[in-house]
């Protein structure tokens, strides 16, 4: 017979580590499946100078080390495993990390989105290092710096204008003749003094010894090769929401879970959802966190109300 959980928790970023700290402090001793790559996307990031309470900065997989213990400090259950499966057509719901399993009263889902990358040489050695893939995290950084912004759509028009607030040029680099962003986009995005275009090109390589220094750049219609001298790199394609799991199970827009707001609820009783798998828009370690705070308490309400004391499944 698998384990009942009050509570299980999936992900461990700091969605998912406040919504298990809360958890844990009102005695729902809740398991925790962080995953294999556990602490998100925190875990690249070097210094956090936006997280409230640290006014000199702290490396972002410290800051996650520290929200983990936290959470163990209550008494949250926490394993270096990843769901591999869950059913959620009943409840208790089954949650699967390979041949291990569990049942789950109730289940919050923090399971992240992932940044998608160039997948070109010399980015993974620099992320965190001068490559990144959020302005607003990061842009603080590159004030009265050159950065480079790679693609053309809203989101790197968006990243592009967020960078001109700090540096004193931006260059988009973009694969095409015309961007294909919205049209209020690219007019903002063109009309900027601070913003310089290169058309027709794709970052080949991202050069740098400990940190970015150049990017070499292909041109797709003459064949030409240059490298381009930056002091940054923004990857701006989006990010995909880790929901595969979920898939047909619950309701989903784009690959992001749905919440009746202003809860955290999902499209099944019972199961939560907080963090960058939920935010398409903000994606910031404190939103994370507070939707991690809301989802816990909105669990904890969820197994009140059908008669659970603290402590018992």
């Amino acid at each position: 017979m698998a384990e009942e959980r009050n509570v299980i928790v999936l992900g461990s970023g700091p969605a998912g580590f406040t919504a298990a700290l809360y958890a844990a402090r009102a005695n729902l001793k809740p398991l925790v499946l962080k995953g294999l790559d556990a602490g998100g996307q925190l875990m690249l990031t070097t210094e956090v100078e936006n997280y409230p309470g640290f006014p000199d900065a702290i490396m972002g997989p410290e800051l996650m080390e520290a929200m983990e213990k936290q959470a163990a400090r209550f008494d949250a259950e926490l394993l270096h495993q990843g769901a591999t499966r869950v059913d959620l057509s009943t409840r208790p719901f089954g949650v699967w990390a390979g041949d291990e399993e569990w049942r789950a009263g109730s289940l919050i889902i923090a399971t992240g989105a992932s940044a998608n990358w160039l997948d070109v040489p010399g980015e993974d050695k620099l992320r965190g290092r001068g490559v990144s893939s959020c302005a607003t995290c990061d842009g603080f950084f590159f004030r009265d710096r050159e950065p480079v912004v790679v693609r053309g759509g809203d989101s790197a028009m968006e990243e592009a204008i967020f960078l001109t607030k700090f540096a004193s040029k931006v260059t988009i680099v973009h694969r095409r003749d015309d961007f294909r962003a919205s049209k209020i986009m690219k007019d903002r995005a063109l009309a900027n003094p601070k913003i310089a275009v290169i058309w027709d090109t794709v970052v080949e390589e991202i050069l740098g010894d400990g940190a970015v220094t150049a990017v070499r750049l292909h041109n797709v219609k003459t064949g030409g090769v240059a490298d381009f001298p930056t002091d940054g790199v923004f990857v701006a394609i989006g990010h995909t929401p880790n929901t595969g799991l979920f898939q047909g199970q619950i309701e989903l827009e784009s690959g992001y879970i749905i919440v009746e707001e202003p809860t955290t609820r999902t499209s099944v009783e019972g199961v939560f959802a907080a963090g960058d798998v939920v935010d398409r828009i903000y994606r910031q370690a404190v939103t994370a966190a507070g939707m991690g705070c809301k989802a816990a308490i909105d669990a904890e309400r969820f197994l009140e109300a059908r008669g659970h004391r603290p402590g018992n499944p």
